[in-house]
């Protein structure tokens, strides 16, 4: 259980520049704190060589936001907290924060994405909701993003039963306009969810990041239709990334819109043609959760031996990093040093702007 305190310092560790999901959650982990980690940065960016200084987002701008999420009834749940979604807390790395707003407890029930296409074929649209009903008739919670065409079909399918709706803007940035009464309805009887600031309108690069809580949240996938540059592949790849099932319905050859759950089953996709396909999958599944606090426990060594150990490898590490990611495993076994003291310098490396911490354990040279 944590403080509105801490809760606000998380908030503005996450809103801060050049502090992404995996800086974050190694400094709370290293610092034991996201206050204390805030007290620190200046100095982690000037030591990995920022020209200027770091902007920190402020408490009053922390606690604007978290007033207007709470004008519009909306939760603040930070990685770490009991009340975080537990399958989404296991991904590398878990979003920092989320907003959720209408009925939060629904992201700790098992569940299950159904995504494709936006310009859905009406048999696509039918089989999207009468999927989406039965499985919230056996247990599960509906996940989609709430888009025109298949991710609307799974969530009137599921909305009696449960659904949450994953935004790529603020969880009050309602996309398409036209699905305001959908919005209206998943507040009322589901949970949008974001992890972007409320207020905020998405942008094209917020898609990816919205696919990635999608499939984070779901025990697995199903793609319904998509073409092949579809961003519902995203989600199946992402979601295969995780570790997460992905199901795929076939469908004919001559509709484009079956090209991408065609190829995805020749990739080993399951085959789903109803409900019964993806519990069959489903019930072999037996996850093992480690509790969600111990991914801030600190690292167990000083800071001023981790501070000594980045002074010694922050320059190596940079000399070995290229623009086209990398593993940050590959890096430790390169240095042939211990893990903890590269880490700090990499995330040192990153608050000034020279290395990007990627999601999968990846990092990537800036300049």
């Amino acid at each position: 259980m944590i403080g509105e305190a801490e809760r606000r310092d998380r908030l503005r560790l996450t809103r801060t520049e050049g502090v992404g999901p995996v800086a974050w959650r190694e400094l709370v982990g290293r610092y034991g704190s996201a206050g204390r980690a805030l007290g620190a940065l200046p100095d982690l960016a000037r030591r990995g060589g920022r020209p200027g200084p770091l902007k920190v987002c402020s408490s009053a701008d922390a606690q604007r936001e978290i007033d207007a999420g709470r004008a519009l009834g909306a939760t603040l749940l930070t990685a770490g907290e009991a009340a975080f979604p537990p399958l989404l807390a296991e991904i590398d790395p878990p979003p920092p924060v989320l907003w959720a707003r209408g009925h939060v407890d629904l992201l700790a029930r098992p569940c299950v994405a159904i995504v494709g296409a936006r310009i859905a074929s009406a048999a696509g649209q039918r089989f999207a909701r009468a999927l989406a009903a039965d499985l919230g008739q056996a247990g599960y919670v509906v996940v989609s993003g709430l888009a025109r065409g298949v991710d609307g079909a799974a969530h009137e399918g599921a909305l009696a039963s449960g659904t949450a709706a994953v935004l790529a803007g603020g969880v009050d940035d309602i996309y398409p306009p036209e699905h305001a009464g959908l919005y209206d309805r998943v507040v009322s009887q589901g949970c949008i969810v974001s992890e972007n600031a409320v207020g905020r309108r998405a942008t094209a690069r917020d898609f990816p990041r919205r696919n990635r809580i999608i499939s984070g949240l779901s025990l697995g996938v199903v793609v319904v239709e998509a073409e092949q540059r579809s961003g519902s592949l995203i989600t199946a790849r992402l979601a295969a990334e995780q570790g997460r099932e992905v199901f795929a319905v076939p469908g004919s050859p001559l509709d484009p819109r079956a090209k991408g759950p065609n190829e995805l089953i020749r990739q080993g996709a399951a085959l789903c043609e109803g409900v019964d396909d993806v519990l069959r999958v489903l019930a072999d599944l037996h996850r093992a959760r480690e509790p969600q606090l111990e991914l801030f426990t600190p690292m167990g060594e000083e800071d001023a031996a981790l501070n000594a150990a980045a002074d010694r490898l922050r320059e190596r590490a940079y000399a070995l990093l290229s623009p086209t990611p990398v593993p940050r495993d590959e890096i430790v076994r390169a240095l042939g040093e211990p893990a903890p003291g590269v880490l700090a310098a990499l995330v040192e490396l990153s608050l000034a702007g020279r290395a990007e911490l990627l999601s999968g354990g990846l990092v990537a040279r800036m300049d």
